[in-house]
């Protein structure tokens, strides 16, 4: 079993199922002892500021406000450069604990020892 976890999710409200399971495996391994990076890209971007997350629902699935503060709790959440740049959505303006990084930060996590990377 790896012992990091690195979740890329690029889907938003625009595909809500491959969206929430990336927020409940990413808050489930962080419940196992996992350590975990979400990183949020493309229509994802936009849980990274105060509030969007509880906009966001989907029949049978668990509160995204829920999972979003449970991988905020014990793992890391990381927005994209680029999709934040192409939002406007600046460090000031996302939810404490969010970083805002790029694609050589994202390859250095991916590439560690005994990481399991998925992307949604």
């Amino acid at each position: 079993m790896a012992k990091k976890l690195v979740l890329k999710v690029t889907a938003g409200a625009d595909a809500p199922e491959r969206c929430s399971q990336a927020f409940t495996v990413a808050a489930v391994a962080v419940a196992s002892g996992v350590e975990v990076s979400l990183w949020l890209t493309g229509e994802s971007a936009w849980f990274a500021l105060p509030g969007r997350a509880a906009g966001f629902a989907l029949p049978h699935a668990a509160p995204l406000p829920e999972l979003l503060d449970g991988v905020l709790a014990d793992g890391r959440v990381t927005l994209c450069t680029q999709c934040a740049a192409r939002r406007g959505i600046e460090e000031k303006d996302v939810l404490p604990g969010v970083r805002i990084a790029g694609a050589q930060v994202f390859v250095s996590e991916a590439l560690g020892d005994d990481v399991q990377a998925l992307v949604y």
